[in-house]
């Protein structure tokens, strides 16, 4: 008798997802059949199923990519994992590991890279494969709904803080205090940065204060840019996890000469362009740089900082059941922290 599964499938962009009966998938050579625990929801998983970017994603569709679970099968060819053993599954589903762009140790922009839960099935079911090679280990006994979040917004932010170039004692901002932001204003801290947070949701800035910000700026009533260069002379690294294109223009204005802007958030649809002052940018030797997820090395070191309690992501907890309910909130902005599935 074939095994069945509860998951939440998309058939139709900006459609709401169903949860459906699915035979338990089989792994392959090099795979992992995971048992999944807990699935974070990004906000990439939102512009998935609305259909916000080029290429779309591939349908029918299992989102998630935020995955906790326990390896419950190992495929032909497997070694290094254990049935019962807890795992992360990242965004990065797979690299070719033979392009130039691998071979320089920027797997992350992969030409043939594919994606958990956008070209993949993903983790917002019971089960789901993975190839091991790109399986994160997780300490036993780790909280998993905790470490959901970790293997997005963690990874995603602890690398663009070191693409920053920022270096202890210096000042980064953070802009948008939302899943990503409030997980780098903690890396950040814990990097030994000094950290400058921006949002327009008072909430959203009171968690910063609570994890670390020394100065917190409402954007929605004050001048951010004029307030955060008074409060710390200009930043040396700003991050933006926003995805209103005006965030990405402020970030390079708060900048101190030298500074490096990184761009992770990712805007839907249209709203992609931004107007820069070239004049700026060169006078004042900034850097403009974009920051994808992370690499296997970089999620390593990221799980690290939060296995060892220094950095721990602000979650709420809700049924797969829920996944239309809670993709309506991401879309008014209404969510604080991060919202991980329950799916075992």
């Amino acid at each position: 008798m074939t095994q069945t599964m509860k998951a939440a499938v998309l058939h139709r962009l900006r459609a709401p997802l169903t949860i459906e009966d699915l035979p338990v998938p089989a792994p392959g050579p090099g795979d992992l059949l995971i048992k999944v625990t807990a699935c974070g929801v990004c906000h990439s998983d939102l512009h998935a199923v609305d259909g916000d970017w080029t290429p779309p994603p591939v349908l029918p569709l299992i989102p998630g990519h935020e995955v906790v679970g326990t390896v419950a099968r190992l495929g032909p060819g497997v070694s290094g994992f254990a049935e019962g053993e807890e795992v992360g599954v990242p965004w990065m589903f797979s690299a070719c590991g033979r392009c130039e762009f691998c071979l320089a140790g920027m797997e992350t922009v992969c030409p043939a890279g594919e994606a958990t839960g956008y070209t993949r099935p993903g983790g917002y079911a019971e089960y789901m494969l993975a190839p091991a090679a790109f399986v994160g280990k997780l300490a036993p006994g780790a909280d998993p709904y905790a470490m959901a979040p970790i293997l997005c917004a963690g990874v995603t932010t602890y690398r663009g803080l070191k693409r920053s170039m920022a270096r202890p004692g210096q000042w980064v901002a953070v802009i948008g205090i939302g899943g990503l932001g409030h997980i780098a204003v903690q890396y950040a801290r814990a990097m030994g940065l000094r950290v400058a947070a921006v949002d327009v949701a008072e909430d959203k800035l009171a968690l910063a204060r609570a994890l670390g910000a020394e100065v917190t700026v409402n954007g929605a009533q004050a001048d951010a840019v004029a307030a955060l260069r008074t409060a710390t002379g200009g930043v040396h690294g700003a991050v933006v996890t926003a995805v209103a294109p005006r965030a990405f223009e402020q970030a390079l204005l708060m900048l101190r000469l030298g500074g490096a802007a990184v761009y992770i958030g990712l805007p839907g649809g249209k709203g992609d362009e931004i107007r820069a002052s070239l004049a700026a940018i060169i006078n004042g030797e900034l850097t403009i740089r974009g920051s994808n997820v992370g690499t296997r090395q970089d999620l390593n070191e990221a799980i690290a900082f939060a296995a060892n309690g220094l950095v721990k992501a602000t979650v709420r907890t809700e049924p797969l059941s829920a996944i239309n309910t809670v993709l309506d909130e991401m879309r008014r902005g209404a969510i604080v922290g991060r919202v991980v599935l329950k799916i075992a």
